[in-house]
């Protein structure tokens, strides 16, 4: 597809949820037609995922005002000049590198502003969700952290998801962007696929796309996702909206 250029550039702001809704709109629009994006929104959500448990502290006073106010004045890097002819291929760290960065400065700058709005009072309830994605999240970043940990990664209009498991720990864990929403009274449920049979494997929560899957794999050989009345099934009403192979 020849997308504007300036719609692949968004993979990082959409991961985070930062676009404004007509932006994310059209990304999501082109997001459905662009693999390339799709694995890459998928990539920087497995990143956020490990550096979103990262421990975080007091925000100094003014540090919003500063970043905002210098934000304008930084300048992206030129692209490289000259012929392409004797350059050396950069190494896959480097060109991971402006990827991570980016995702680590995102993970930080959500850690802080989580701290900010708490600094200047939350519900119980806020607490308890913050309390439960943390939860969520170092559970996913240990996942990440398996020496046999791996990924699979489908699209499926504008949402995107990610199954990470691993076979050593018996684990997996699903990732989402884009999942429209739900009418009242209805939510997205998990299943572990023992080729052909569906196994309850979690509810995901509606306030971010992450879940550690209940349940072991014990030899399932995908993962899938329905649509199923609140509180979940014990079996599948429906077709799955998506099904992602743990091979």
């Amino acid at each position: 597809m020849n997308a504007a250029p300036e719609l692949h550039t968004l993979t990082g702001a959409y991961a985070t949820h930062a676009l404004p809704q007509e932006e994310r709109l059209a990304f999501e629009r082109h997001l459905a037609q662009c693999p390339a994006c799709a694995q890459e929104v998928a990539e920087f959500e497995a990143t956020l995922a490990r550096l979103g448990s990262a421990a975080s502290g007091p925000v100094p006073a003014g540090l919003k005002a500063r970043v905002m106010a210098g934000i304008g004045d930084v300048r992206q890097l030129p692209p490289p000049t000259g012929p392409a002819e004797g350059r050396r291929r950069p190494s896959r760290l480097a060109r991971q590198w402006p990827k991570l960065a980016l995702a680590a400065c995102l993970a930080l700058a959500s850690a802080l502003g989580a701290v900010a709005v708490q600094q200047h009072g939350q519900t119980q309830r806020a607490q308890a969700q913050a309390s439960g994605l943390r939860g969520q999240q170092a559970a996913v970043t240990s996942l990440l952290t398996a020496p046999d940990a791996r990924t699979a990664t489908t699209v499926s209009g504008p949402a995107v998801g990610t199954v990470v498991w691993s076979v050593s720990r018996g684990q997996a864990a699903f990732l989402a962007t884009g999942m429209p929403a739900l009418p009242q009274g209805r939510t997205y449920e998990l299943w572990f696929n023992d080729s052909g049979t569906m196994r309850p494997a979690g509810l995901l929560p509606a306030d971010h796309g992450q879940l550690l899957l209940t349940g072991r794999i014990d030899g399932a050989v995908g993962v899938g996702v329905t649509q199923e009345p609140s509180g979940g099934s014990a079996h599948p009403t429906g077709q799955p909206l998506m099904l992602l192979p743990l091979t």
